[in-house]
């Protein structure tokens, strides 16, 4: 592979985002190439949830519906509070053709991606090692050790790093890795099959919630169900696995059902870990990005650490893609850091104080309970936990590719949301949903038909980015917005500007999708955003 021009991308780390990764390059015609010091795909379970929001992005590269047939829906969760039943969490609201969470092991995740790869044209190449690298204005030279010990040189125009929280690359770079440990919490989990008074039903699992410990219970294909226990750290020093009977014992207590047995399923997994939250100083260094683990990490809270990581991927590649075939300004692909950032701290911040992992004395225990009581019984309430736990309302206002706000087709949605996924009408056709119109691999440009054509058209006509005219109607009131709506191909809202203002547009697309920057500088930090 030494010296080999055919490779474009050079992807480090064959985890789930590395592989969503390459295949949202091959996705885009990017010739890619994926190594991994690993002998195989990974057999320890690890994360084992894909929300909304990651599931919609996963659809958009023509994975989603693989996993999904591989996966369990979650349709609800009962909450019990020291043993008493709080209430029920439903889902089943979103407007989406991804409406529910999935829960699927990681090693399977990465099994089904891996197949989706070969099956794009790229093997891993596992037992490859990263020593070292270097760059320049044109390209990266990375240094590796092959299956054999043989030392060998790739020279490629961009390096994509996924290669966890130890990135080699990322420290070969000199970027800091800055964040702290959480304190007093580890986190217990195991697959296993439990015999308890409750229902087993895929979809359908458990929270148990008890001063000092919280318990999650979700059936996950083919191995019972995930037990998920945040709890206190009495003692820091303990970094052996749990034993079966300290998991069951963590999991009676908090139920109240002391005649809890536990058997271990396949694969037999039992992890004690403690966390630290960081995120990367900086996410890109001239033609080498950070992605996934290795850009940012934290407590498993919420589990959506993964789906952040694929999240990224999904952000990152489209704007490579860009910037590498003169499409868009180098600028773009700086707003990856800062729009990947937000979103990691974003949620870092909701998950510590999510209340169904919060480790809490007896007292605000049971102030949590009652609280819990109170939400569980409100539909408005179990709506807004289902959209924060979607993902949908993630955002990338504050981004320098977000302008304008939008005013009545889509609902009022500002630029930098996510577009929502409504039913609208083509013209002189049936309603469809709206992400039926997008693409990962165009921009999309919607306004409604009444509005003159020719002027749009025009404000477009030089852009060298792909871009796709759909004129729309709301299939509900109201359906004549006198709106433009640009849409960025991983589905978030670029720019809105009145249908009489086509200079903003053509304004917006020369700063940012004119191909024209200037070259990349290696070791340059990327902006803020």
């Amino acid at each position: 592979m030494s010296g080999n021009h055919d490779i474009e991308v050079l992807v480090v780390g064959a985890g789930p985002v590395g592989l969503t990764t390459a295949i949202a390059l091959r996705r885009l015609g990017m010739r890619v190439a994926v190594i991994d010091r690993a002998p195989a795909t990974n057999r320890e379970p690890r994360a084992d949830v894909i929300f909304p929001r990651a599931g919609e992005a996963l659809g958009a590269l023509g994975v989603g519906e693989t996993v999904r047939r591989h996966a369990y829906e979650m349709e609800s969760g009962t909450v019990y509070s020291s043993g008493h039943k709080v209430g029920r969490f439903a889902t089943g609201r979103l407007a989406s053709h991804y409406p529910t969470a999935m829960t699927i092991e990681q090693h399977h995740i990465e099994r089904l991606l891996a197949d989706e790869l070969t099956g794009l044209g790229v093997s891993v190449g596992w037992r490859t090692r990263v020593t070292d690298l270097e760059q320049d204005e044109t390209a990266v030279r990375v240094d590796v050790q092959r299956p054999d010990g043989t030392a060998d040189r790739i020279e490629v125009p961009w390096v994509v790093a996924c290669d966890g929280i130890r990135s080699t690359v990322r420290q070969r770079l000199g970027i800091p890795f800055p964040g702290s440990d959480r304190p007093n919490m580890q986190v217990v989990q195991g697959n296993v099959t439990p015999a308890w008074p409750l229902p087993d039903k895929p979809g359908n699992g458990y929270f148990f919630l008890a001063p000092h410990r919280s318990v999650i219970a979700f059936p996950t294909p083919g191995c019972g169900y995930r037990i998920f226990c945040v709890r206190d750290d009495p003692d820091p020093q303990q970094t052996d696995p749990p034993t079966l009977r300290e998991l069951r014992d963590l999991v009676a207590g908090a139920a109240r059902i002391p005649e809890l047995e536990l058997v271990l399923s396949e694969p037999v997994w039992l992890s004690r870990a403690r966390f630290s939250d960081r995120i990367a100083a900086r996410l890109r260094a001239g033609r080498v990005l950070l992605a996934g683990d290795a850009a940012h990490t934290w407590a498993p809270l919420g589990g959506h650490g993964m789906n952040v990581g694929m999240l990224g991927a999904y952000n990152l590649v489209w704007k490579l893609a860009a910037v590498h075939r003169g499409q868009a300004a180098d600028e773009v692909l700086d707003t990856y850091d800062g729009e990947q950032r937000a979103l990691a701290e974003g949620v870092i911040r909701d998950m510590r104080t999510s209340p169904m992992e919060m480790i809490l004395p007896s007292v605000p225990h049971r102030i949590r309970s009652l609280v819990l009581r109170g939400m569980l019984a409100s539909d408005t309430m179990q709506r807004r936990i289902e959209f924060m736990m979607s993902d949908f309302g993630r955002h990338h206002r504050r981004s320098p590719l977000s302008q304008g706000r939008g005013r009545r087709l889509l609902g009022g949605i500002r630029a930098g949301d996510r577009v929502p996924d409504i039913p609208v009408v083509p013209p002189g056709g049936l309603p469809v949903r709206l992400h039926e119109l997008l693409g990962y691999d165009r921009w999309t440009l919607l306004h409604h038909p009444r509005f003159a054509a020719p002027e749009i058209e025009h404000a477009v006509e030089d852009c060298p980015a792909p871009i796709s005219i759909r004129p729309i109607t709301s299939a509900a009131p109201p359906g004549a917005p006198d709106d433009l709506y640009l849409v960025r191909p991983d589905g978030h809202l670029g720019l809105v500007c009145p249908t009489t203002r086509p200079d903003v547009l053509r304004d917006y697309l020369r700063r940012h999708l004119t191909g024209t920057a200037a070259p990349v500088t290696a070791g340059v930090p990327a902006a803020a955003g």
